[in-house]
């Protein structure tokens, strides 16, 4: 009996796990499909820009500059035992511009904007100011979801590459003073290390991380339920779901790109 009262639940777990995913998907075509259906709230979408790329920048520095501390640190120790160090402005800067970087400010980012989003949209939809939109006519997905996403589209690839610039800066400054490495030195192993296309990988995954971010964040929004309780659930399921979403999504798209490079 236990056997089956546990297969049970796995099976309704999985079957909400599969609508979830529906969910989303469905809303994530509403928005693409949205944006080419006037009208499009430019304004909202700036102010949306401003809200999560000023607000995000100071997390963009303080990653980028003390991954790019403990980077070098780490991979200079390593290296000076093979008498290898000056290799380390190339692993470093080629690191942080295809992997750490895009990967730990949106991480960083997803902490702060998905859960703003989800709790905006959540306390709206609670105090019923979406249904009062429905009622006038007006589409909540147009006025409210449509501008987050695309300034979470925008606004994570300009911090991405805030945070590779001071990643960068880090690791100039921890070469320079540990290991005696010439500032000049370093600026041409990051040029000779890092291609285009590296910084292109970057800033892709960084966009498609913030789609991510605002797509979670605002089905969770505009889902939440039995009040302020229901709030603060919505907040931190959009935190862990769309962490999770930007790890998984981190690994198939960093095997699409190394495909593409060898080719």
């Amino acid at each position: 009996m236990s056997l089956k009262v546990t297969l049970n639940r796995y099976l309704i777990t999985t079957h909400e796990a599969l609508k979830t995913i529906g969910e989303i998907k469905y809303l994530f075509f509403k928005i693409i499909k949205g944006t080419f259906e006037g009208p499009f709230y430019f304004k909202k979408m700036l102010e949306q820009i401003v809200a999560i790329g000023m607000g995000s920048a100071s997390i963009a520095i303080v990653v980028g500059l003390v991954m790019g501390l403990v980077m070098t640190l780490n991979f200079g120790y390593g290296l000076m035992k093979f008498g290898a160090v000056y290799y380390v402005p190339s692993m470093v800067s080629l690191s942080l511009i295809r992997e750490m970087s895009p990967i730990f400010t949106s991480l960083l980012v997803a902490g702060r904007v998905a859960s703003g989003i989800a709790a905006e949209l959540g306390a709206m939809n609670v105090t019923q100011q979406i249904d009062a939109l429905r009622a006038l006519g007006t589409s909540p997905v147009k006025i409210l979801v449509i501008p987050r996403f695309w300034a979470a589209v925008i606004a994570l690839p300009l911090l991405n590459t805030i945070s590779s610039a001071f990643g960068l800066l880090g690791g100039l400054i921890i070469s320079h003073l540990e290991f005696g490495m010439a500032a000049g030195f370093y600026l041409d192993k990051v040029r000779f290390g890092v291609r285009l296309h590296d910084y292109i990988g970057g800033c892709t995954k960084s966009l498609i991380f913030g789609a991510i971010i605002a797509t979670i964040g605002c089905y969770r929004g505009l889902k939440t339920k039995e009040g302020t309780r229901g709030v603060g659930e919505a907040t931190t399921w959009a935190v862990v779901t769309s962490s999770i979403a930007i790890l998984v999504c981190n690994f198939f798209l960093t095997k699409i790109f190394l495909v593409i490079i060898a080719k």
